[in-house]
């Protein structure tokens, strides 16, 4: 395992936590929120522009709403454009961070495992804006993560499966202990490498559940199978 040699927020700051609705930015929340590390923490996600839905995962902005309700955080969204380029994805997350540090916000949380190049160009783009990165759950060995997340009582279900990495059907399986029996070897337990992504609906962190019914599956560009998830009312069909 990777020892964590990631920086930790200064005690009682405020931190901003970069936000998909997965399990890794879940357990992030859990993790600063357990440690009392962060004095209070606001959400940031990247949403496409003219699609309403999380970038990559797919989920729809109103169930990202009612996460970030049920979690208790506020919710700042950045939309990207669609096939958007680095500098467009620069351009936009450099206009999201720039009203928190205007505010004092120094610190800002990520989800991210073991992805070196993915964590150095996090930690750059940070020091361009007056900012550091902070990662709460950095070097933690994937398989315990995965295990860890259930056993505390998280819940998720699989929004997205790139099927150069795993076969279609996984897209709408419940994230538990029989989807990790049935990855194949190659597939990280957490899709760290963008196997799969995750929509986490239940948990400790969580006021109340968030409620859905399972839509269409859709392939997109040949490639990735998202499960539509619909908002609803009542418990999830």
């Amino acid at each position: 395992m990777t020892p964590d040699i990631s920086p930790s927020p200064a005690a009682s700051s405020p931190l901003l936590l970069s936000w998909s609705g997965g399990k890794d930015s879940t357990i992030a929340l859990h993790d600063l929120r357990v440690e009392g590390e962060a004095e209070d923490v606001s959400l940031l996600t990247t949403v496409t522009e003219g699609y309403d839905r999380i970038s990559i995962h797919g989920v729809r902005v109103e169930l990202l709403r009612r996460q970030a309700e049920a979690v208790g955080m506020p919710l700042s969204v950045a939309e990207i454009p669609a096939q958007s380029s680095n500098e467009d994805y620069e351009a936009a997350m450099s206009a999201a961070f720039r009203p928190f540090a205007e505010r004092g916000v120094r610190d800002v949380g990520y989800g991210d495992l073991f992805l070196r190049d993915i964590r150095d160009y996090r930690e750059a783009l940070m020091a361009r804006l007056g900012m550091r990165a902070v990662f709460p759950v950095w070097g933690e060995e994937t398989e315990g993560f995965a295990r860890r997340f259930m056993a505390l009582g998280y819940r998720a279900v699989v929004v997205c499966v790139d099927t150069e990495a795993l076969d279609g059907e996984f897209a709408g399986r419940e994230y538990d202990e029989q989807f990790l029996r049935d990855l194949p070897e190659r597939v990280d337990p957490c899709g760290e490498r963008g196997e799969f992504h995750t929509f986490v609906y239940d948990g400790p962190a969580f006021r109340h559940p968030v409620y859905f019914m399972r839509g269409d599956r859709v392939l997109r560009d040949g490639r990735f199978h998202y499960q539509d998830l619909i908002p609803t009312g009542s418990p999830r069909g």
